[in-house]
């Protein structure tokens, strides 16, 4: 099992540099785990690609997780409805309702 850390910024600006960070992990047998415990700000785009990683990672039989979470993290991936996808766990505090700032 290997863990892999997640930077603090994943921007729009930084989704290249994350796919291209994951991208050796792809094909890698076994679980691995995302430590996402840095990440203060995250961006569509970078939930897409974290997505389509760990989905592509299942279909090849090789399990995905994410390790200490943050809540910004944790509320990105709620209101874009992906906590499942990435195989995160809706916890009280993910399932409150929260205003668009907008």
């Amino acid at each position: 099992m290997s863990t892999v850390a997640l930077s603090q910024d994943l921007g729009i600006e930084s989704t290249s540099h994350l796919k291209q960070h994951l991208a050796p992990y792809l094909a890698q047998a076994g679980e691995l785990r995302l430590d996402a415990s840095q990440v203060s700000r995250v961006h569509t785009a970078a939930m897409q690609v974290l997505c389509a990683f760990v989905q592509a990672r299942r279909q090849a039989g090789n399990a995905t997780a994410f390790d200490n979470a943050t809540d910004t993290f944790r509320d990105a991936a709620r209101l874009l409805g992906v906590l499942q996808a990435l195989g995160l766990e809706a916890t009280p505090d993910t399932l409150k309702s929260v205003e668009n700032a907008a």
